[in-house]
């Protein structure tokens, strides 16, 4: 059997050193490692971890997620599903199982815990624990997937606490999803059984959670960015640096060499931050790869410095599978039904009726970088006993519409998305993902919103005069197109959005974040201004 040599400055993560080597690679594994006396100028390093990601939220298919990743020396995710899972339900879980199976990267899944994604949803996608359990047996799924429903375990809610009982029955890790929880609730939530967390935005609450036992995952996507808030923390604890929602845009600038570079010009000890994607979450989740040393996983990522992390190549199983930015593999997305009852919905849907003749309202403050913001109120007029808008004080029309079935809306208000005129619509919205839109007035939210449903999913925006879109055909969350194609038509209609005002970076990943009853779900007694 031919071997694959591979000189450089290794990085060994399980010892803390840099040193010469050769490393010898047979059969996908790692036969030696040589030290040398000296090395040329290039770094040997474990494959990147991405230990807490929803595919979904780039926009591409699992194969399509890989294409682009592996240039980029990711080498495994722990994936969680549970995006497409409140859509199709585990014919949508199984599909990103089988579409993964196709590519080089090793692609694990945490069983997805909450769906429907709250008590209220009425969805087609439903896993109760009998399908957590069906899940953990197989071997792509390696841990339980974020309990976001937090008042349920500090209520003993008998369907959560049986699929936390399942996962620990199967000897799998579950993960955590507290933000803001503190004090005697997050003792009884850990108490429960959960072992990360990836919420915090404070140096205060990620040391308070390590210090009760959690191992605190540091978040950098494209809407919520943590690291600069927690990079003190990072430098002293041992963490996981993870992406969690990052949109094709992004993931077309790098993945995780760039949330290494970020961390390393922070100040973090590169031998340290690569610990943070490649050996601490290799072991939490008894993954293949984590570090380079004889008899282990051949998954070995070739870097120009320690700095920058330029990826000359990646090789997964021992196997060249991309090189100077190129994958070297084919892909082939599988296909999925559409998901989306057909449905005319009038502008009057969208207002709420008032005896007038003004209406004191609550509304949502929208924040870039920031997934959940405050509450606040404002008052409003009424005309025609309908509550309106007011774009001078920046309150817009918001509007939840079941993608699957008929029912009456859920409406709101929206402050900080800045839109001078029309409005914009996704099908994209945590967690059901029904369809969700933003708007300065009742006619153009309807005409957005309905443009949704025709497509069949995807973004969707209008000023008023004009209109751009990005279809998003796959569960309506996703593109079977490759990262590059994709990207550039979400900056095309990002670009748009802002053309109306709007200064967020990733508008669309704001907004799927403003459902009202996801909100309540995940949060609770809302913060308010």
């Amino acid at each position: 059997m031919k071997a694959t040599v591979l000189v450089g400055k290794m990085v060994d993560v399980l010892r803390g050193e840099i040193l010469p080597a050769k490393v010898s690679i047979i059969g996908g594994e790692v036969a030696n490692v040589e030290r040398l006396p000296f090395a040329p100028d290039r770094y040997l390093l474990p494959g990147f971890i991405d230990s807490h990601i929803h595919i979904e939220s780039t926009l591409l298919t699992p194969s399509r997620f890989a294409e682009a990743a592996v240039p980029h020396g990711t080498t495994a995710v722990v994936a969680d599903p549970h995006e497409i899972a409140n859509v199709l339900g585990m014919k949508g879980v199984m599909f990103m199982v089988d579409d993964a199976e196709k590519v080089p990267l090793r692609t694990f899944f945490a069983a997805p815990s909450c769906v429907p994604a709250t008590p209220t949803e009425k969805s087609e996608g439903i896993l109760g624990w009998r399908e957590v359990r069906m899940l953990l047996v197989l071997k792509q799924f390696v841990a339980l997937a974020e309990v976001m429903d937090v008042r349920g375990v500090l209520e003993g809610d008998t369907e959560i606490m049986a699929k936390i009982e399942v996962a620990q029955q199967a000897g799998k890790p579950i993960d955590g999803h507290a933000p803001g929880l503190r004090g005697r609730d997050l003792e009884a939530y850990i108490f429960a059984g959960m072992s990360t967390d990836h919420e915090c935005v404070t140096y205060d609450e990620a040391l308070e959670k390590h210090r009760k036992g959690m191992t605190i995952m540091i978040r950098e996507g494209s809407a919520a960015k943590n690291m600069v808030a927690l990079i003190e923390y990072a430098k002293r604890e041992k963490c996981f640096l993870v992406s969690d929602d990052l949109d094709a845009l992004d993931l077309s600038q790098g993945h995780l060499d760039v949330l290494l570079r970020k961390a390393v010009a922070l100040g973090m000890d590169p031998v340290r931050a690569l610990s943070a994607v490649t050996i601490w979450p290799a072991q939490h989740y008894r993954l293949p790869g984590g570090a380079i040393y004889e008899g282990g996983a051949a998954d070995i990522v070739v870097v120009s410095d320690l700095k920058e992390f330029r990826v000359l190549e990646t090789y997964i199983g021992g196997e060249l599978v991309a090189k100077d930015g190129v994958p070297l593999f084919g892909v082939e997305p599988r296909e999925v039904p559409p998901s989306f009852v057909p449905q005319e919905i009038a502008a009057d849907d969208l207002l709420q009726r008032h005896p007038g003749p003004r209406a004191m309202v609550c509304y949502i403050h929208a924040l870039p970088d920031r997934i959940f913001g405050p509450s606040g109120r404002a008052e409003l007029d009424v005309s025609a006993g309908m509550i309106q808008p007011d774009p001078g004080q920046d309150i817009l029309l918001l509007a939840v519409i079941n993608r699957m079935r008929r029912q009456p809306p859920i409406l709101g208000f929206v402050k900080g998305f800045g839109l001078k005129g029309g409005a914009i619509a996704s099908s994209v919205a945590h967690d059901a993902h029904n369809i969700i839109g933003v708007g300065v007035d009742a006619a153009s939210l309807t005409y957005a919103i309905g443009n949704i449903i025709e497509l069949k999913g995807g973004h969707f925006a209008f000023d008023g005069e004009r209109s751009s879109a990005l279809s998003l055909p796959v569960a309506g969350l996703m593109s079977d197109l490759p990262c590059a194609q994709v990207a550039t038509d979400l900056e095309r209609v990002q670009r748009f959005v802002q053309s109306m005002g709007c200064s967020f970076p990733a508008p669309f990943m704001t907004l799927s974040f403003q459902d009202p009853e996801f909100r309540r779900y995940v949060l609770g007694s809302e913060e308010t201004e």
